[in-house]
C-alpha cells in the first residue's frame, strides 16, 4: 500500500510512519507548513520542518512539504478570530483537522495516487462489518478521538493511525529504539500559531478590535465589575472579571458574552449548571445518533465523557453540567467509540 504520512517533527509521526516502514508499506512523509507567523509551539516551525526530514532520511523514505498556509489562514485562524469577535470559544485544532489535515492533505494523497493517509494521532481506526469506527487510543490520557470526532466514513477509510493502539511511553521507546531524533521531544502545546510569550490577547489585539464591557449579577441585575475585553471572555470563566469575580462572599463565574450589549453575565456556581445544551453543525461518523439515545459526552480535549441524552438538537445532561461555552466541540460517544460531534450553540 503506498501511504502518505503527516510527520510534523513529532514523536508520534516518526514512530507512525516507522512502523508503516517495518510492515512492508511504501512510504512518504510530507509535513504540511501552515503556519507562516511567530510560533513557539513545537510546531509548524522551521525546526519541527528539519526534525521530520531528518526523521525520513533515518527511515530511508522520501520527504516532502506541502504549503497549505493559505488555506490555514482562511480555514482555521480567521473563523478563529472570527470567533472572539462574536464572544464564542473556538477549537482550531478541530477544524485544522476537518479542512487541513483530513481534507486538503487527504485530497492532496489521493491526487498523487497514495492508497491512505497516516497520522500519528492517538486512535483507533477500526472496520465493523464493513463500516468504519473511530475509537479511542489505548493510552486513555493521551487519547486524541476528540480532536478526530468530525472525521466521517470517507475520511475513516482512508486514515491509518498507526501509534493508537501503544500507549505514549510505548511510542518513545519504540523511537529510542530506533534511534530517531524526535524520541524525546517534548509534546507541541494545541494552538500552534497562539505564542507562550504573547498568548491568546496578544494575539487577538493584532487581528480584532477589543471592547471594555460591564459585568452584571444575572441574580440582581447589577453592575458588578468591568472588563478590557469581552472578546476574551469564556464562559465558565472566574479570574478577570474584575469585582464580578467575587460578587461579595460567593465566587462567580461567566454564565454569557454578549458582544452586542457589552455584556458579561455572571453568577454562581450553581448557576453555570445547566441540564440541557444545545448543538449546531453536528457531523456523524455513520449516521445520526436516534433521537433520545443514550451518549456520553466530552467537551474538550482533556476532559472526562459524561452521560447524556441526545434530543436531536442538543443534548439532556443526565446530572447538571457546567455550561459548555459557545463554538465549543462538543464530542459524542458510544462508549469508547465516537458517533459524532456538534458545536455547542
Amino acid at each position: 500500500m503506498r501511504v502518505l504520512v503527516a510527520m510534523s517533527g513529532g514523536v508520534d509521526s516518526s514512530v507512525a510512519a516507522a512502523l508503516l516502514v517495518e510492515s512492508g508499506h511504501e512510504v512518504v512523509g510530507a509535513t504540511m507548513k501552515l503556519w507562516g507567523g511567530a510560533s513557539d509551539a513545537g510546531c509548524c516551525t522551521v525546526d519541527d520542518v528539519e526534525d521530520a526530514r531528518r526523521v525520513a532520511d533515518q527511515l530511508g523514505i522520501a520527504h516532502r512539504v506541502f504549503n497549505f498556509s493559505e488555506d490555514f489562514e482562511a480555514r482555521v485562524v480567521d473563523p478563529y478570530v472570527a470567533a472572539h469577535a462574536a464572544g464564542a470559544t473556538p477549537n482550531p485544532c478541530i477544524e485544522c483537522n476537518r479542512h487541513l489535515k483530513f481534507r486538503r492533505f487527504l485530497d492532496r494523497a489521493v491526487k498523487l495516487r497514495f492508497d491512505a493517509v497516516a497520522t500519528g494521532h492517538h486512535a483507533r481506526v477500526v472496520n465493523e462489518r464493513g463500516r468504519w469506527r473511530l475509537r479511542r487510543g489505548a493510552d486513555r490520557a493521551k487519547d486524541q478521538s476528540y480532536v478526530l470526532s468530525v472525521l466521517g466514513q470517507d475520511q475513516l477509510g482512508r486514515v491509518l493511525l498507526p501509534v493508537g493502539h501503544l500507549t505514549k511511553a510505548e511510542v518513545r521507546t519504540r523511537a529510542a529504539e530506533l534511534g530517531l531524533r524526535t524520541a524525546a521531544k517534548p509534546d507541541s502545546q494545541e494552538v500552534c500559531f497562539i505564542s507562550a510569550t504573547g498568548g491568546r490577547a496578544a494575539f487577538l489585539r493584532e487581528r480584532l478590535s477589543l471592547h471594555a464591557g460591564r459585568v452584571v449579577d444575572a441574580a440582581s441585575g447589577a453592575d458588578v465589575g468591568s472588563v478590557d475585553a469581552l472578546e476574551l471572555v469564556t464562559v465558565g470563566q472566574r479570574r478577570g472579571l474584575g469585582g464580578g469575580a467575587t460578587g461579595g462572599r460567593s465566587r462567580r463565574y461567566a454564565l454569557s458574552v454578549d458582544t452586542g450589549a457589552s455584556t458579561v453575565l455572571v453568577g454562581s456556581h450553581d448557576d453555570l449548571l445547566t441540564e440541557q445544551t444545545a448543538l449546531r453543525d453536528l457531523t456523524w461518523v455513520d449516521g445520526a445518533a436516534h433521537q433520545g439515545s443514550a451518549v456520553l459526552a466530552q467537551v474538550s480535549a482533556h476532559g472526562s465523557a459524561v452521560p447524556a441524552t441526545f434530543e436531536g438538537e442538543g443534548l439532556r445532561w443526565s446530572a447538571p453540567q457546567r455550561r459548555v461555552a459557545p463554538g465549543q466541540t462538543v464530542a459524542l460517544y458510544d462508549g469508547d467509540a465516537v458517533v459524532g460531534a456538534g458545536l455547542a450553540a
